[in-house]
């Protein structure tokens, strides 16, 4: 199964559900790339490792402040569901579909 693909995806954060695009290309030597894309611009995709179905990265938030966010999340055929840990903020949770 390719984890490859477009999700649409929603992170429960403290401003509210924040809806995006998250864009995942496993690059096969058990990491991926990509980017979140969503209303409040678009982040990177760093450090993306995959195991087995699950992701982990690292995204550079720049607004509403800059911050580092710790991802990680696991897919189970057409579904995402993890935690965008945001420090202080603590963990947020993320769901997702499959749309491309």
């Amino acid at each position: 199964m390719s984890l490859s693909g477009s999700y649409s995806t929603t992170v429960k954060s403290p401003m509210g559900d924040q809806a995006g695009t998250f864009t995942v290309v496993d690059n096969g030597d058990g990491t991926f790339s990509g980017n979140m894309a969503g209303g409040m611009g678009s982040m990177d995709v760093e450090d993306g490792k995959v195991d087995g179905n699950t992701l982990t990265w690292k995204m550079n938030m720049t607004v509403p402040m800059p911050m580092t966010l710790d991802c990680e999340a696991t897919i189970e055929g057409e579904t995402l569901a993890g935690n965008v840990n945001a420090g202080a903020f603590g963990a947020m949770p993320v769901t997702g579909t499959k749309t491309a």
